[in-house]
């Protein structure tokens, strides 16, 4: 029996509906609006959107009253699974110590892989799924989430099934990636062979054609390393990503590019030679200002990468490490302080241009046809968006057309 109507009426309705995918260039200035228009959502997908909609006289009614209705968030890069905390090495920052310093020393990325060997597989989805629900309250209903914690092919196989287990209970969408270059375990001798001969066949038994991911820098992965294990993973049928350029540039941003990685992520220290190349090639960059915000102050360049042609995405890169932040909104308040970019360009990269990356088309816009993941807002204006930092942006979150969360209920 087909479900009844939800029309949203008397919106401000964000299509992001018109363009090529992903955005690029100045395509990411557009929203293409509707000032005072309906969405009707039928069967968990949108079936009318405009000023003059015919709403059936069963239809559920939600009276925006002028707010800004737009597609939910697609938080496309976050290690939301993880175990324990790392409140002790915030008070290390705090007293002088750099995120290289404490990673060399063994904490860090260490310090929550050991954090995770000890927990549970039913502990890390228990723990996953509380801050999938957080998420949701901020808006996003699409996210991706990366393993990398486990440094084992055992623990790597661990986080990869709490993911899995999150996706079937949570009610938004989720993309795996393995991370299984995320770090180098000091204690493991010839490291990087157990994890291109042993780790990886392993995930590709079990998870064949998940997204593979590294982390090249200092104290992590090398770039000859990292290509070592993607020129497999591509052999095995494996897209990849990459976090390149986080502290220092090392030309991972260039092999990227030759690999044809999905996304190069970070980019904070890219010169601006090389983040004009990932402009003009057909990877997506991805920037993570939450990070700079909490380790250094230092944020990549979005202006000019967006000048340049490229196609961004901006996500929360939610970690206990760099990034302890599961909103979206803060992540566009700081992108629209601290990348250079303006609000319509930070919405483009939370929604349509994240969704496109993680593959799911039918997400991102206010559009036909697409599934109605949807966030209404607080604000008439959604540059309030990159204005008003803190509190409350949402008010009520759809997720496959049922209301998930409401501000005022």
């Amino acid at each position: 029996m087909p479900e009844s109507s939800t029309a949203i009426i008397n919106a401000r309705i964000l299509t992001l509906a018109n363009g090529n995918l992903p955005r690029r260039g100045e395509q990411m200035s557009s929203l293409s609006p509707i000032e005072s228009g309906t969405v009707l959502i039928r069967d968990g997908r949108i079936a009318q959107v405009g000023t003059t909609v015919e709403t059936p006289a069963d239809a559920h009614i939600i009276d925006a009253k002028g707010r800004v209705v737009m597609p939910a968030f697609v938080d496309c890069h976050t290690h939301a699974c993880w175990a324990g905390d790392r409140l002790d090495e915030w008070e290390q920052k705090q007293s002088g110590a750099t995120y290289l310093d404490i990673l060399k020393a063994g904490g860090g990325i260490m310090s929550t892989v050991r954090a995770v060997r000890d927990a549970s597989v039913e502990q890390l989805t228990e723990q996953l799924l509380q801050r999938l629900d957080i998420m949701l309250r901020e808006g996003t209903t699409s996210c991706e989430i990366k393993s990398g914690y486990g440094l084992s092919t055992k623990d790597e196989l661990k986080m990869l099934d709490a993911i899995h287990r999150a996706s079937k209970s949570w009610v938004g969408r989720i993309s795996a990636t393995a991370c299984i270059g995320h770090a180098i375990d000091p204690d493991v001798p010839h490291f990087v062979d157990l994890v291109i001969n042993e780790t990886l066949p392993a995930v590709h038994e079990k998870y064949p054609g998940i997204t593979i991911d590294a982390y090249t820098e200092d104290g992590a992965w090398s770039v000859d390393e990292t290509i070592r294990l993607f020129e497999r993973a591509k052999e095995l049928g494996h897209p990849l990503r990459i976090h390149a350029d986080q502290f220092n540039t090392l030309g991972m941003v260039e092999a990227a590019i030759e690999l044809g990685a999905l996304s190069v992520d970070h980019l904070e220290a890219t010169k601006p030679e090389s983040l004009a190349r990932l402009a003009q090639s057909e990877t997506i960059g991805v920037m993570l200002p939450c990070s700079g915000f909490h380790v250094d102050a230092r944020y990549a360049d979005g202006r000019g990468f967006i000048d340049a042609g490229g196609a961004l995405a901006i996500a929360t890169n939610a970690n206990p490490g760099s990034a302890p932040c599961f909103s979206m909104p803060m992540s566009i308040a700081l992108a629209v302080r601290n990348l250079g970019i303006t609000a319509a360009e930070a919405i483009n990269a939370s929604t349509v241009n994240g969704a496109h990356l993680l593959g799911f088309d039918d997400l991102g816009t206010t559009a036909v046809g697409q599934q109605a993941n949807l966030i209404i807002l607080r604000h008439r204006d959604e540059r309030q968006l990159g204005y008003e930092f803190g509190g409350r942006h949402v008010d009520q979150v759809i997720c496959n057309g049922k209301i998930v969360f409401n501000a005022h209920a």
